[in-house]
């Protein structure tokens, strides 16, 4: 008889109850419960419901990812300005997986992403496009991603260091392109690629913090700028920041945690991006993460708390079960197809999840050892030998 413990997901207790007022949301809500619950019934087997573990296909990942380097389907044709993110999201994704490229094809990507490097500073979303501080992170971590000297020797660190000081505002933000908008995508972008890169400076820093902090709502997450609703994106990205800065306790992180314990989906596992709003894949990465940042906050003041600040097994069983596509890749929700993006954002909070369960589940990771993957940074979302080869690099004195 299995010996699996019963799964945590999908316990009638945590339906959604509207009290019989029925809206738009809370039917969406329920819709997405029936399908996770019959996504779960999949592993129950046997009279006596005896649960079957859950497996990461890992082959078949590795083998969409691989050929989405060399070609993407009709989907991606509107993404034109986001090829340097695909990328990263393919590459970081392998990574994850256990898996590096060929040297010949490891190349082709330097190659490819030299191309999109502006001359004036920064990268584009694809070649002889304009300098923006999204695709510059994607570029700098997908360069780094391949863990080669050739890799990280294309980046220009002279005009990236002019890049963004050029982006950087009077009122401590940073605009994501010349002209453009401020928002806290930005402070992080820049503030990653500047603390990775060895070219972070005092005028950097200076008043980020305290224009990041004006983003704390009163729920306890961030908006994308002050006074806007706090969206898990922007929570990573702003934790992520004030991590970086050495400036996280100037956050509010009582009701930060309060928040992002709620985003968890007591049903279905997986987490939410904003209050009210379904459970999607890519938020296993967005929300998790900050967990393992305040984690190392609270460790330095002696607060390290006994027991998880989320359900890292809860977690795990959302993904394993629910997210990954049968032929490759992974999804938002079971009613979804797979994509790059979701595929980089499942896999790294897979990765956050299995480091969690290791050390505070009595069984381990879900599916154990065989489901295992690489563990991640999750201050700049590179894999910890991706991001120590660079850190390595850098401090070397290259440039």
């Amino acid at each position: 008889m299995s010996t699996m413990p019963t799964y945590r997901t999908c316990q009638e207790r945590f339906r959604c109850n509207d009290d019989g007022f029925f809206t738009f949301t809370s039917t969406e809500q329920k819709r997405v419960e029936d399908l996770v619950e019959d996504q779960m019934k999949g592993y129950e087997a046997g009279e006596n419901s005896d649960r079957i573990s859950p497996v990461l296909q890992r082959n078949l990942h590795v083998d969409y990812l691989t050929k989405s380097l060399r070609e993407c389907g009709r989907g991606y044709s509107g993404l034109d300005a986001s090829r340097s993110w695909m990328c990263y999201w393919a590459v970081h994704s392998l990574n994850i997986l256990g898996v590096s490229l060929p040297h010949t094809q490891k190349a082709e990507i330097v190659a490819f992403l030299k191309t999109c490097q502006h001359p004036d500073g920064g990268f584009g979303g694809g070649p002889g496009q304009y300098a923006h501080l999204a695709p510059t992170y994607a570029s700098v971590m997908a360069l780094a991603s391949l863990q080669t000297e050739e890799a990280l020797a294309a980046i220009n660190l002279d005009s990236l260091s002019r890049f963004l000081h050029r982006m950087k505002q009077p009122d401590g933000s940073f605009t994501m392109h010349d002209g453009g908008e401020a928002d806290i995508r930005g402070t992080y972008c820049a503030l990653a690629v500047a603390a990775l890169c060895g070219i972070m400076t005092d005028k950097l820093k200076d008043g980020a913090a305290e224009w990041v902090i004006k983003c704390q709502t009163y729920e306890g997450g961030f908006g994308g700028e002050p006074l806007t609703e706090a969206h898990g994106g922007y929570a990573f990205c702003g934790v992520a920041s004030l991590v970086i800065l050495d400036r996280y306790r100037l956050a509010d992180s009582e009701s930060l945690l309060q928040w992002l314990a709620k985003r968890q989906m007591r049903f279905e596992g997986g987490f939410q991006g904003r209050t009210n709003k379904l459970v999607d894949g890519c938020y296993s990465f967005w929300q998790a993460a900050n967990f393992p940042l305040i984690d190392g906050e609270m460790a330095r003041q002696g607060r390290l708390p006994t027991e998880g600040l989320f359900d890292a097994r809860m977690l795990e069983e959302y993904i394993l079960m629910c997210c990954q596509d049968d032929a490759g890749g992974f999804r938002d929700k079971p009613d979804k197809s797979r994509d790059l993006y979701h595929t980089c954002y499942v896999l790294s909070g897979l990765a956050i999840a299995q480091s969690y369960s290791a050390t505070r589940e009595p069984d381990g990771i879900l599916g154990g050892s065989e489901n295992a993957v690489v563990p991640i940074n999750p201050v700049f979302n590179l894999t910890t030998l991706s991001e120590q080869f660079a850190v390595s690099f850098f401090e070397g004195g290259r440039q």
